[in-house]
């Protein structure tokens, strides 16, 4: 098993008015040259929680820290008219908490949350909230 120190959270940078399947998302990320959804975990708008990619295995997700990492990517990130919102719903934040938890219980190894656009030169909004404000969540 790898060592595992760093959740880093996602977006998938599409509308809050169109729905975007963990198969859409697989198909994306093939058409970019990965073997597979890069990310290890996404979070659909009703709160359900797909696994999407072996934690066992390293992500395609976060270039320079894929190798300790986990990918929790959530269906979102922009509103209706295309502009960068947080549009998680009550139901895929209650998932994104639970999850964080339980993969902490799991790997206590992991001691720092940031999202896509905390780390070193990404250029992009994504997660479009401050995933540094979960960090709490490694302490329940």
């Amino acid at each position: 098993m790898r060592t595992i120190n760093l959740i880093v959270i996602h977006c998938s940078a599409t509308r809050e008015d169109k729905s975007f399947t963990e198969y859409d998302l697989d198909v994306c990320h093939r058409r970019r040259g990965f073997n597979g959804t890069g990310y290890h975990f996404y979070i659909r708008k009703n709160g359900d929680i797909k696994s999407t990619r072996p934690i066992e295995r390293i992500g395609a997700h976060s270039r320079g820290f894929n190798k300790e990492s986990i990918g929790i990517c959530y269906e979102g990130g922009l509103d209706a008219n295309g502009c960068i919102a947080d549009t998680r719903t009550a139901a895929q934040k209650d998932a994104m908490f639970w999850l964080i938890i339980n993969l902490h219980h799991r790997f206590p190894d992991i001691k720092v949350i940031l999202g896509h656009r905390d780390l070193p030169g990404v250029q992009k909004a994504c997660p479009c909230f401050d995933a540094t404000k979960l960090q709490p969540l490694l302490e329940v």
